[in-house]
């Protein structure tokens, strides 16, 4: 699989509950292997009133298998032990995590966790250690070959690392709760660029991420899905940045730099509004169930769509976004992202506690492993590399990427497939 990772998207994910219950399991035998130990015991004695006979050689093999025996119960003891203290170490993590994201909506709540973080670290000294080693073992996993790129006489490594850097000390990378967008963004037209009828819905995260928007200089793309009795669906796609040059940011591209600095800063972008305005064309209206394929520069518009817009905005699915949305329980997000990205590192790895649904998952690997000058035109981060990503995942047997198969058949349920790809430009004011 190429070193594709598919798990629940926080930067540790393991299950707490699970360890201590392996630990209980684990420990549960000490008593059976105490039962053979004395059996063994009151065998070796019995043969041991037989010396000078045949038998003893058997008593001094009992006595062997006594003391294999003690060390086996003390292997288990230790390992119980072990679970135990790790489970310990991964609920610090979380507790960690938890406190971070809470003192951002409820100060109170975040104040119960950190008391129940001071007293785990309390009772065990070496917690907080392990703990420690985990974050970094993550935080390392998350950026891996992220400071293997083309060289170019030392100065590129740095930079790709910025991304990383970046994402870390801003805390710019996570779309917490309460933060919607400000200010008011450059006016936009937006007009069809063209329309069509799919015969039905995607039938995986590869053939979603291949209706992104690419001809006729469209950057969104909505489908309306006509469901038999039912309300009518949306899905829509948004593309990543057309523009990366910071001399033309601010023209008539509105999916340009300039775009991203402000949604990554916290300002609605031209590019925002350009969605919103394709969506009320589509005939989307307040309350409407509108889902999200978005890449790049599109996951951050997905992200606030998800979180403050009046549509209901269930799962999402993005690849190579620069943020991680913040997202209930009742919300599916399916992140794509590879490690040695630079604008996916903008992120800074993702909510250690994970984020969204059960069903909520991120797959990962080194989107482009040999180091070279298609460094340079970020080869790691373009649709194509990812959608080879998506084929991994959907050639998956995780459960969760599985899972997703239920999200395709249930589109595919609609009447009709209605698609229209807009082209939105920046209203500049006049000379």
């Amino acid at each position: 699989m190429s070193g594709l990772s598919i798990d629940h998207g926080g930067a540790i994910a393991v299950d707490t509950a699970q360890l201590r219950d392996l630990a209980v399991r684990v420990r549960g035998v000490v008593p059976v292997l105490a039962e053979v130990a004395d059996a063994v015991a009151r065998a070796e004695a019995l043969l041991a009133t037989a010396a000078w006979t045949e038998l003893a050689p058997a008593a001094w093999s009992l006595r062997s298998v006594a003391t294999s025996l003690d060390g086996l119960t003390a292997r288990v003891e230790k390992t119980a032990a072990d679970l135990v203290l790790m489970a310990e170490a991964y609920e610090v993590v979380e507790l960690r995590a938890r406190a971070e994201a809470l003192a951002h909506t409820d100060a109170a709540a975040a104040a119960a966790v950190e008391a129940r973080l001071a007293r785990l670290l309390a009772s065990d000294g070496s917690v907080g250690t392990l703990a420690d080693t985990l974050e970094r073992t993550a935080d390392a996993r998350r950026f891996r070959g992220l400071d293997d790129q083309y060289d170019a006489a030392g100065l590129l490594p740095p930079v790709f690392l910025g991304g990383a850097f970046v994402g870390v000390t801003s805390g710019l990378g996570r779309v917490r709760p309460g933060m919607a967008l400000g200010a008011t963004a450059d006016p936009v037209r937006v007009s069809v660029a063209s329309r069509s009828r799919p015969t039905g819905a995607p039938s995986g995260l590869a053939s979603a991420l291949r209706r992104l928007p690419s001809a006729s200089g469209a950057q969104v793309a909505i489908e309306k899905y006509t469901m038999p009795g039912e309300a009518p669906r949306y899905v829509a796609y948004l593309a990543g940045s057309r523009s990366m040059s910071l001399r033309t940011a601010g023209g008539t591209e509105p999916w340009d730099m300039k775009s991203n600095i402000e949604l990554y800063t916290g300002g609605r972008s031209a590019s925002y509004q350009a969605t919103f305005d394709a969506l009320a064309a589509a005939g989307a209206r307040p309350g409407d169930r509108v889902d999200v394929v978005a890449h790049s520069q599109g996951g951050m518009i997905a992200a606030h769509l998800a979180m403050e817009s009046p549509f209901a905005v269930t799962t999402q699915i993005t690849a190579g976004s620069p943020v991680e949305p913040t997202l209930s329980a009742d919300h599916t997000l399916v992140q794509l992202r590879h490690t040695d990205d630079v604008v996916s590192a903008l992120a800074a790895g993702g909510a250690r506690e994970g984020t969204g649904s059960a069903d909520s998952f991120t797959a990962s690997r080194v989107g482009d492993p040999d180091a070279g000058q298609q460094d340079l035109a970020l080869e790691t981060h373009s649709l194509e590399n990812y959608v080879e990503t998506a084929a991994m995942v959907d050639a998956s047997a995780d459960p969760r990427a599985e899972a997703l198969d239920a999200y395709w058949a249930d589109l595919d349920r609609a009447v009709t497939v209605d698609r229209t790809e807009y082209r939105a430009e920046r209203v500049l004011p006049d000379p």
